[in-house]
């Protein structure tokens, strides 16, 4: 005999924020529905086709009872807490998955709570112009005969994984398990477009680091922080499935499936490989970076050098010149001051001594100078 899931659900506080009674819940559950449904696609499958559409929760609860071996598969976006208490109520959830899923901001995780499965994932995309990874978080509810799914974002669109089910029956009619493992694949499948924007941005940083753009020392860490979020992002993945996977004989899983689950390891498994390579290139890049730039540096340190030497030589020439001049004008501005009592004035070999006298030290400076490579 199955379970009976819907147990009643006490009413919980959500940090501050008082979910109001199931009495209440359910009888405002209408008028709500009506004025701020979050519900984006509600539908009841028997034998994996679409059997009814209902317009709200109360509908859908309607639908289960007079369809005992359906599924429901609720999708949410953004839901108020009354819309979740009532689920809650109706299905059997637990109350701390509850609030994480009101509360969102989780990081990946899968959790069970007796009979019910909760999942949160963080779907991603690439925006290229921003070279940012923009993240949307998911949260899925899976029981015997319920699939819950919760988005805080536009993303991921689930309206395709939907699709693609209702097209495909017989995968449809595996149950809850196979929504799940759809969901999932639709998640790892949108980490791919990532993987290529990131390596592409990668090549140009490249580029840009030979090419001594000053800038990409910024781009390098920024994209960086993109690369080790999405990495938080996609590495719990890893052990999520694993544990998925050990439930496999406990949960009687078919074989299909298996291998379905099996694919999107695979898929997990290279993405965070992948996701690795980067952060350790990009920490290489930067690395080479900062050679470069310390190298540039150098080269610029030791062109100023260069041109501080050149300077200080022709500093010491002009200044060697200057000083070879300096002594003649000694002599020259001493007897240009023509006072009578000097008589050299009036000797006969004073002009000759007085111009020898200012070749010799002229060329005695000149030789000092130039055995000291000053000229």
């Amino acid at each position: 005999m199955a379970p009976d899931f819907r147990r009643p659900f006490r009413a919980i506080s959500f940090r501050g924020r008082q979910a109001p009674t199931p009495t209440t819940a359910v009888a405002d559950e209408d008028e709500q529905s009506e004025s701020r449904s979050s519900i984006i696609n509600n539908a009841i499958y028997e034998s994996g086709c679409r059997v009814e559409t209902p317009s709200s929760l109360s509908a859908t609860y309607a639908a289960l009872d007079a369809h005992p071996d359906a599924m429901a598969w609720i999708g949410l976006y953004r839901p108020s807490t009354e819309e979740l208490t009532s689920l809650a109520e109706q299905f059997g959830l637990h109350e701390l998955a509850v609030e994480d899923a009101i509360l969102a901001h989780q990081r990946p995780k899968i959790e069970r709570y007796g009979s019910t499965l909760f999942v949160v994932l963080r779907a991603a995309r690439y925006l290229d112009d921003k070279e940012e990874v923009e993240f949307g978080e998911l949260h899925v509810f899976i029981g015997h005969n319920f699939v819950i799914t919760v988005r805080h974002s536009e993303s991921p669109d689930l309206s395709v994984v939907r699709s693609r089910l209702e097209a495909t029956p017989d995968l449809l009619a595996r149950g809850t398990e196979a929504v799940l493992y759809a969901i999932l694949d639709a998640v790892v499948d949108g980490y791919q477009p990532v993987v290529a924007g990131l390596a592409n941005d990668i090549d140009e940083i490249e580029t840009q680091v030979f090419l001594g753009d000053p800038s990409v020392s910024r781009r390098i860490y920024e994209l960086s922080r993109e690369v080790i979020d999405f990495q938080r992002a996609a590495q719990p993945l890893v052990g999520m499935l694993e544990q998925i996977s050990n439930g496999f004989e406990k949960y009687d899983i078919g074989e299909d499936l298996q291998q379905y689950l099996r694919d999107v390891a695979d898929h997990v498994a290279h993405a965070v490989d992948r996701i690795e390579e980067f952060r350790i290139l990009l920490r290489d890049i930067l690395t080479v970076n900062a050679t470069l730039v310390a190298q540039r540096q150098n080269e610029d340190m030791q062109k100023v050098g260069e041109a501080s030497n050149r300077q200080a030589e022709e500093a010491r020439k002009i200044s060697a010149w200057a000083a070879i001049l300096f002594a003649p004008s000694i002599i020259t501005g001493i007897y240009g001051m023509n006072f009578r009592l000097m008589p050299e004035l009036s000797w006969q070999f004073g002009y000759p001594i007085a111009i020898l006298l200012m070749l010799v030290v002229g060329a005695t400076l000149y030789a000092i100078f130039k055995k000291k490579h000053w000229l």
